[in-house]
């Protein structure tokens, strides 16, 4: 009996970002699981993007566009989380999207807010 082959396809982002959110007021609990103990009472923002390079770049961008601190940086999944206040935080990540976007040619998406 002949065995049957399963090909299993993934779509893999090419030059995206695929996240962009603020979280306005975390919880407690949030800081201490992720271990930004230095960051509390202050607001989050989170970007995932591919390439995950541009993770370097769009920390720089944040961090010179607004008062904000880069609480988290992984350049090989791409994540970025953003700490400051809320309108610091929402300015800095605009200012990402807008950057890579004209820069960069990575799509942007809208970012949100909880």
């Amino acid at each position: 009996m002949s065995e049957k082959m399963r090909v299993i396809q993934e779509s893999v982002p090419g030059r995206q970002i695929t996240i962009a959110h603020v979280i306005a007021s975390p919880d407690q609990r949030v800081y201490e699981k992720i271990g930004l103990f230095d960051c509390e009472r202050e607001a989050l923002g989170i970007l995932t993007i591919t390439p995950g390079e541009a993770a370097i770049v769009a920390a720089d961008v944040a961090s010179k566009a607004a008062a904000v601190k880069v609480a988290f940086m992984d350049r090989f999944s791409g994540t970025v989380v953003l700490a400051g206040d809320v309108t610091a935080v929402e300015a800095s990540m605009e200012m990402v999207n807008q950057t890579l976007n004209e820069l960069l040619h990575i799509s942007s998406t809208p970012v949100t807010k909880s």
